[in-house]
């Protein structure tokens, strides 16, 4: 009794309220086709117990025609088997109706001849419906762009601040200023890419900003490999701050080059060469060359040769050349020169001569050319001969013959240096041809401040 209660409200729930439901919606129809397409068709649609092919046929049909997808629909059950014909616009409303019918009572069978509906070429409803989507879509973003926009100039800010307060901190270091902006602009960057991280993360996308991370660490990786010229410039400029091999002003040679240091940018080393010319050297060339810094010990030594003639003492010619360098003003007392013999030649005895320079004060040319007069003008003097090399001529077809310049007595000496051969200035420490013997830096320096510097770029030396 209880049973046949529950068969006949489920009847009178199918005949009566779901027809009304139906028709309801078909009125309204505010169930978009792409929200009711995705529902799935019921399991199982009673009719009642052992529903004849009629109430079959009928049943189906007015639920079709309810939904409003169908059109020219037709039914057909025979023994248990549904025909279905008609036309729709999509196949998901075809397939729900051939779900819909295998899901009726005692339907055994189902034959879905539905046909598909070509859209007509000017129908614009697609794209009014794909514009009113993405209108929707755009609407329900703004609250997250806001958000997102909101994030992003906090974190902007707040890396500037960072960034300010890390040069601060490292400015009262005295850390190098090339370091001060790397390491201040690499912690502005990482908080930023935090703020970006948060923003992804909100959104559900934080494997995504890990990608895009990694992406992008890739991708630094493949410029180093194809920019490593620039990379090796701007590491090396980085390891020359460091250990401050030189700074601005100082003389040097780098890479057999002379030169005044004028500018240390990421790229390149600027000199100002003791002919007045700018030269650029790649700081990676320079990191990795030999450099002499003059200018970091102001005495320098220079050397030269004089060789005298075998029957000469050369313990006079040592005492004379250690009195006239003794007597120079421009030669350095301590360290104290060297008077050496150096070679026994063909013709001559070699004495090489060692002495020291103040370069900050003197000009070493100048210095080593007045030093080389004054010993001629003094040997000369003294009678020391200084006589040429041997030299051997080769006539073809004859016996060879030796010429070899013969050392001329002192007296002969003497009588050719009178007052016209030899003049006052050749006794002077400074002859006019040699200026005063002063350094010349200044006058470059001051030349390399007034011309234009062809390196832009900050200058990351200390004056």
């Amino acid at each position: 009794m209880q049973n046949q209660k529950l068969r006949l409200f489920g009847i009178f729930f199918l005949l009566v309220i779901l027809p009304a439901l139906a028709s309801a919606q078909d009125g309204s129809q505010t169930v978009p086709p792409e929200t009711t397409t995705e529902t799935p068709a019921p399991e199982q649609v009673d009719v009642r117990p052992e529903a004849e092919d009629s109430e079959i046929r009928d049943r189906l049909r007015r639920i079709l025609d309810a939904t409003g997808w169908f059109t020219d629909t037709e039914v057909e059950v025979n023994d248990g088997v549904v025909f279905l014909r008609g036309s729709t616009e999509t196949e998901d409303f075809k397939r729900w109706a051939g779900d819909l019918a295998r899901n009726t009572q005692d339907v055994a069978a189902v034959v879905n001849h539905i046909q598909i509906m070509e859209p007509d070429i000017w129908n614009y409803e697609p794209a009014l419906t794909g514009m009113r989507e993405l209108w929707r879509s755009i609407m329900r973003s703004i609250p997250f762009l806001v958000f997102g926009l909101f994030v992003v100039v906090i974190f902007w800010g707040l890396s500037f601040i960072v960034a300010k307060v890390t040069r601060a901190s490292l400015r009262s270091r005295k850390m190098n200023l090339l370091l001060q902006n790397i390491v201040s602009k690499g912690v502005a960057v990482i908080v930023f890419l935090l703020g970006l991280y948060i923003i992804f993360h909100i959104a559900g996308l934080a494997g995504v900003a890990l990608t895009v991370l990694g992406g992008t660490g890739l991708l630094g990786i493949v410029l180093g490999i194809a920019f490593r010229d620039i990379t090796e410039n701007f590491l090396a400029s980085i390891f020359l701050s460091i250990q401050n091999p030189f700074h601005a002003g100082d003389l040097v040679q780098i890479d057999g080059t002379t030169g005044f240091i004028e500018r240390l940018t990421i790229r390149a080393t600027l000199l100002m060469t003791l002919d007045g010319n700018h030269l650029q050297i790649p700081n990676s060339t320079v990191y990795k060359s030999n450099i002499f810094n003059f200018t970091s010990n102001p005495n320098e030594r220079t050397t030269y040769t004089i060789g005298i003639g075998y029957n000469e003492s050369i313990a006079a010619a040592q005492e004379l050349g250690a009195k006239i360098l003794e007597e120079h003003p421009a030669v350095l007392k301590q360290p104290e020169p060297w008077i050496l013999v150096d070679e026994l030649a063909a013709s001559t005895v070699n004495i090489k001569f060692y002495f020291w320079v103040n370069v900050h004060t003197h000009n070493l040319f100048k210095v080593k050319s007045s030093v080389l007069r004054l010993m001629k003008t003094a040997y000369m003097k003294e009678g020391i001969s200084m006589p040429d090399e041997l030299r051997e001529r080769i006539f073809p077809g004859i016996l060879p013959i030796q010429l070899t310049r013969v050392s001329q007595p002192s007296t002969e000496i003497e009588d050719k240096t009178d007052e016209k051969t030899q003049s006052s200035e050749d006794f002077r420490v400074a002859a006019e041809g040699e200026g005063d013997l002063e350094s010349d830096d200044e006058e470059i320096r001051e030349q390399a401040r007034h011309a234009r510097s062809p390196e832009e770029g900050e200058n990351l030396l200390k004056p």
